[in-house]
Formats: structure tokens, sequence, C-alpha cells
């Protein structure tokens, strides 16, 4: 009996000592922290998907434009979009995006449906498996999108080496511009010249064309006898011959009609263009002779790359930020008094006071405007076809007075008038939208200026056109060597292993 109690009481002086004091107490903590994690896990796991996925990416495929708020902010009637693909088997970052994007607005109904357990649904959408359909009961509209729209795989790898990688995101671009179509019934027709050596538009620039509905054409002024009705805007992109006198009168005339023109300068010199540049003369832009050169704002001292200042605003400010834009082989522009009063011509993009025009011959200091917009507000007059007639009937029965009162009160009725704005756009550098740039500086902000500027030509129309994000990894390296590459060498690495050193040497002689 006494040894049962000896054996006891030393069992229990072993959980009295320190050490197991502090044991207890880190076991005691650790259930916590355990149970803290689990409750933490069950709580997130019913938040919805969009609240649980965090953007990590480091091209951040999942951040919404405010382009994309802003439309959807503004929806008044409800956008189905329809999934027809097996949820399970769909690539996270579509699944992620979808929930993300529904979450925006509550007029956006997303529903997945599908395909294998439902093969019917494939015939009554009349399209395929992984499709987006996206439809407007309101509107009667619907159109679909494709998951190798939003995930843009990279064909050549594919047909090269058989694997199957992705090189862009596009999911904001696509659905964005898909819910602009459904819910909008406004389509413009913009009409590209051609017989004048101009430059052809990238993929990038049709795309961003195509996402805000935007119908692009050709015409060849020398085989029209006039521009058509439907056109809503004239563009001319990087012509390197000039205008006829025809061309010239029919284009002047257009204007004059109330027409929207749209002229990005080629890597011509201006004076090869005397009947384009009396145009915009015309419209109080003269051009200067030779290149623009500009050493207080050029990118890594290449004179000749400029980022031009831009002071824009209305429409053509929208959703600019950085407010940075590349140009290359620019020419330049002085403004002056227009041919008439009712003209008014404004600068929205211009080099530092700083740059040069450069020929072979001079230098020419100043600053020169790079983008300028010319505007007129026309009266016009619309007679009725019935006018001439009443008018004819009158003669015939000129001996009855009234009836020939009549009939001029009658034409003065039909004859009405109303304002029309006519809009010269001129930017004189083609290279705003060389893909060479936008693709690859595609964190700068020339796609965006340009579409501003051509949407700028529409009433009540928003530029709902968002580029896709690329894929490929970003690295962080240092490209030319000097005191910051070797701080993070051997700098902040030589700073821990002697914080770690004198760490050490305090606790061993404590």
């Amino acid at each position: 009996m006494e040894k049962m109690k000896k054996t006891t009481g030393k069992l229990g002086n072993m959980f009295r000592t320190s050490g197991t004091r502090n044991g207890s107490y880190s076991v005691g903590l650790t259930v916590i922290v355990i149970a803290i994690v689990i409750v933490l896990n069950l709580v997130i796991g019913q938040l919805p998907e969009n609240l649980r996925n965090i953007d990590v990416s480091s091209t951040k495929i999942y951040e919404i434009t405010d382009t994309t708020t802003d439309l959807l902010d503004s929806l008044e009637e409800d956008v189905d979009m329809t999934v027809l693909a097996v949820r399970d088997d769909t690539d996270d970052r579509i699944t992620t995006f979808l929930s993300k994007y529904g979450a925006l607005s509550e007029h956006i109904n997303i529903e997945w449906v599908d395909p294998v357990l439902h093969p019917s649904a494939l015939t009554e959408y009349d399209t395929s498996e992984n499709t987006i359909v996206i439809s407007c009961e309101a509107t009667g509209k619907s159109t679909t999108v494709s998951f190798d729209d939003i995930l843009v795989p990279d064909m050549y790898s594919y047909y090269y080496y058989g694997s199957t990688t992705y090189t862009e995101f596009d999911g904001e671009g696509q659905l964005t511009s898909a819910v602009n179509y459904v819910t909008s019934d406004v389509e413009k027709t913009i009409y590209q010249t051609t017989g004048h050596g101009e430059g052809t538009l990238s993929t990038t620039i049709t795309d961003l064309m195509d996402q805000n509905n935007y119908n692009l054409s050709e015409i060849n002024l020398l085989m029209t006898t006039s521009i058509p009705e439907d056109c809503d805007l004239l563009l001319m992109y990087a012509p390197t011959t000039d205008l006829s006198d025809d061309e010239t009168e029919r284009l002047g005339n257009y204007l004059a009609d109330g027409g929207k023109v749209m002229i990005l300068l080629g890597d011509t010199n201006a004076t090869e263009l005397p009947n384009l540049e009396s145009i915009l003369e015309e419209y109080g832009m003269q051009a200067a002779d030779g290149y623009i050169a500009d050493p207080q704002r050029c990118y890594q001292g290449n004179y000749y790359y400029i980022f031009p200042q831009l002071s824009v605003s209305g429409d053509m400010a929208d959703g600019i930020s950085s407010e940075m834009v590349l140009l290359t082989n620019t020419h330049g522009m002085n403004l002056i008094d227009p041919a008439r009063d009712t003209i008014t011509t404004t600068g929205f993009m211009s080099s530092s006071d700083g740059a040069y025009a450069v020929t072979e011959t001079t230098q020419e200091q100043g600053s020169y405007t790079l983008g300028a917009v010319a505007e007129e507000t026309i009266a016009s007059s619309d007679e009725d076809a019935d006018t001439d007639s009443s008018e004819d009937d009158a003669d015939e029965t000129s001996d009855d007075s009234s009836d020939d009162t009549a009939s001029e009160d009658t034409a003065s009725e039909d004859t009405a008038s109303e304002e029309v704005t006519s809009r010269l756009t001129v930017i004189s550098a083609g290279s705003l939208i060389d893909s060479q740039i936008t693709d690859t500086f595609t964190q700068l902000e020339n796609t965006r200026v340009f579409m501003n500027a051509v949407t700028a030509n529409f009433e009540g129309v928003q530029n709902v056109s968002v580029e896709a994000k690329s894929l490929q990894v970003e690295y962080n390296t240092v490209q030319y060597a000097g005191l910051f590459s070797l701080l993070v060498i051997f700098g902040i690495p030589a700073v821990v292993l002697i914080g770690g050193f004198v760490v050490w040497f305090r606790r061993r002689k404590a």
C-alpha cells in the first residue's frame, strides 16, 4: 500500500514539473489552433466561389476593368449565360472567372448545362460543347463564346509539338463584348479606304472593333461616285500616296455634309501628300516637315521613340489611367486658323516643348501637335419630295389663287432643317496601333486611345473593348548590372547571414 502511494506521488510530481506544464500548454495551444483552422475552413467553404478565389496571377487575369463594371452597372435587362460544358472538366480559370463575372451584376444569370447528361441542349442552342450561350430575352438577341476564344491556345505548339498550351486569357473581353451585343441595338459601320498604299490593321485592332460590334468594310474612293450612306466613319490608315483631285473633292463634300473621318498618317513626308494636306489645313491642321524627336519624353534614349503628352477629356478619356502611349516615326502638326469660323480644332496629343522637327537639313525646336480633332456644326435642310410635285400642280392651276397659296404652304411645311456635326480626327503617327508596339508593350494605352478616338465619333456608344491578358510567365530580372543587381545578389543574402550569426553568437554566450 505504501509502495502504491509512493508511486502515485511520483507520478503526480512528474506532472507538476515546469517541463510538463509547458508541454501541456503547447498541446492545448495546438488543439486550439487546429480547431480555429477547422472552423475557418468550414466558414470559408460556405462563401460564394467568387469570394473564395484570390487573384495571385502575375497578369491579373481575374481583374475586372472599369469598362466592364460600368457596363454591368448600367444593365437594365437580364442577361442569361448558359454554359454548355462539364463543370468538373472545365479549366479552373474559366470557372473562377465566370463566378467572379456573374457576381458583378444581379442581371447576369449563369447556368451550367452538362451536355453529356443533356445532349439535346446542343441541338436546342445549335452549338457545340464547351460554349457559352449569351442571350437577352428583352432584345431577343443571342451570341456564343467558345472556350477557345477565352483561353487562346498556342497553335504552333499544338501542331509542331503536340502539346496544348495557352498564350492569352480573354474572358473579360469576350463576355463584355457579348453582353454589349445582346443588350444594345446599336451597330456602326466603318469603311477603311484602299488604293493609297494604306497599312493593314492588326488582328489586335480588328478584334477590338469586333468587341464593339463595329462592322469593318473597305472602300476605294476611285471606284465609287459617293461614300455609302451607311458609313458611320471613314478610316484612312497610314496612306503612302496622295488622294486624286476627285477623291479630295469627294472627301471634302463628305465632311461638309456632316461626315466623320479619321486619318492616321503613315511613314511618309507630308509634302508628298499635297491634296490630303489641303484638307487638313482647311480644318486647322498644318503638317510640319520631317520627323519629331523629343529628348525630354523618349524611350531609353531613342529620341524618335516618344511618349506624347495626352490632354483628353470626355469619351476620349474613358478608361485611360497611366496616359502612357508610345509612338515611333512620328510626324508633327501645327494648329492654324481653319478655313471657316464654324470649325473648332482641338489638340489631344502633343510633344514636349523641347521636341524637334528634324529633316535632312534642319532641326526646328518647338511643341508639336500629334493628335487633333476638328468639328463643325452644319445646318442642313431636307425637302420632302412631294414639294416639287405640289409646285408643278400649282403652276398648272395658276388661275386659281387659292390653290397656289395652298401649294406654297405645303412646300413650306415639308421643309425641315436639322444640325449635323462633321468630325475630322487626325493622328500624326500610324505607329499608334502598330502591332510591334501594341503586342510588345501591352501595359501601354495605345489601343485604348485609338478605340476611344473611334468611339468618340458615335453618339450614345461606349468603348467596351478589353484586350486579352497574356499568360506568358513573367520573370523578375535585372536587365542592366549595377548597384541594384549587386544589392539583390550579394547585399541581401549577406545581411541575412550576418544577422543569423549575431543571434546565434549571443545565445551561445548566454
